[in-house]
């Protein structure tokens, strides 16, 4: 019920209107989203970089109806590309194959990622394109295509995934990748899902989590470790100092806006971290969508918009 409230609000384009243009909407907006164009991400992946941390950028919008939206997506995340490249920026991109067209058109969505993972390879220093995981109607689609992209030429450790805790096919997925050298963001995973192929109970899923960390630090390829937990941070930072893993071998990920504080403190420490970046006119919908997907988060962002 409360998820389907939420989805409701993410349609209400008066309520859209609304909350883009008041002084709330901004602050929360500025908080999660860095703005709406790419100078602005560019401006706080700058800003996030002079702080000792790495960037991945996601221009935000999935699910797009038609060609000329794809192809728009597609060109913007070249413009993201260059911009990288102009401003010397440490930053690679994060994108979702729906974004590109894969409900509209498998072929043209085929065609647009390559052309970003071949840029992103050509780039000096070497680029990397994150193709994002969407809900489980696209898995399987999403694995096999980053299968596809890494096994051509000159493309290898420029493309990757992201694999999902609580989903239970997740260990076999992660061997796969593994086997083919594929780097991977671990995250716990936010899409509703039938008990049938996730783990329902936090603690199940947290324990999925530490088992599949624990198999990408000791696997040799670089992998990020997508979490605001601190309990699984403390999991993660104790296994790396008792097996002798290097610190530069792995990174922490976190959402921009969130627990910037432990995120500061993960720097000062001497661990690598990663912010996820998003940007766009979409952060609305977006973000209804968000708390739609774990009620929970409703909670999780109330309290962090406290943090410092």
């Amino acid at each position: 019920m409360l998820r389907a409230f939420f989805v409701h609000l993410s349609e209400n384009r008066s309520l859209r209107n609304f909350a883009e243009q008041s002084a709330l909407g901004r602050r929360v907006s500025s908080r999660f989203v860095a703005g709406t164009e790419i100078a602005d991400a560019v401006r706080v992946t700058e800003a996030v970089n002079r702080a000792g941390m790495s960037v991945s950028i996601d221009n935000l919008g999935e699910n797009v109806t038609s060609p000329d939206e794809a192809r728009q997506s597609a060109q913007l995340y070249h413009q993201i590309l260059d911009a990288i490249a102009a401003n010397n920026l440490n930053a690679n991109i994060s994108l979702k194959l729906t974004h590109m067209g894969l409900d509209v058109d498998e072929k043209l969505a085929r065609e647009q990622v390559l052309s970003l993972v071949d840029k992103a390879a050509a780039m000096t220093p070497r680029g990397f394109v994150r193709v994002d995981m969407e809900g489980s109607p696209y898995t399987q689609r999403t694995l096999d295509f980053v299968h596809e992209l890494h096994r051509m030429p000159g493309n290898g450790n420029s493309v990757g995934t992201v694999i999902q805790a609580y989903l239970k096919r997740s260990e076999t997925d992660v061997a796969d990748l593994l086997a083919e050298g594929i780097r991977i963001r671990l995250c716990k995973g936010a899409y509703k899902e039938p008990a049938s192929i996730a783990f329902e109970a936090k603690a199940d899923v947290d324990a999925n989590y530490i088992k599949l960390m624990k198999v990408l630090m000791t696997s040799g390829i670089y992998h990020g470790l997508a979490t605001h937990d601190e309990k699984i941070i403390r999991a993660a930072q104790a296994f790396a100092v008792q097996e002798k893993i290097d610190r530069d071998s792995f990174e922490f990920q976190m959402l921009y806006g969130i627990r910037r504080d432990l995120q500061q403190k993960l720097v000062r420490d001497g661990w690598r971290m990663r912010v996820y970046i998003p940007f766009g006119s979409e952060w609305y919908p977006y973000f209804m969508r968000r708390l739609g997907e774990r009620p929970a988060n409703v909670f999780f962002i109330a309290r962090n918009l406290l943090r410092k």
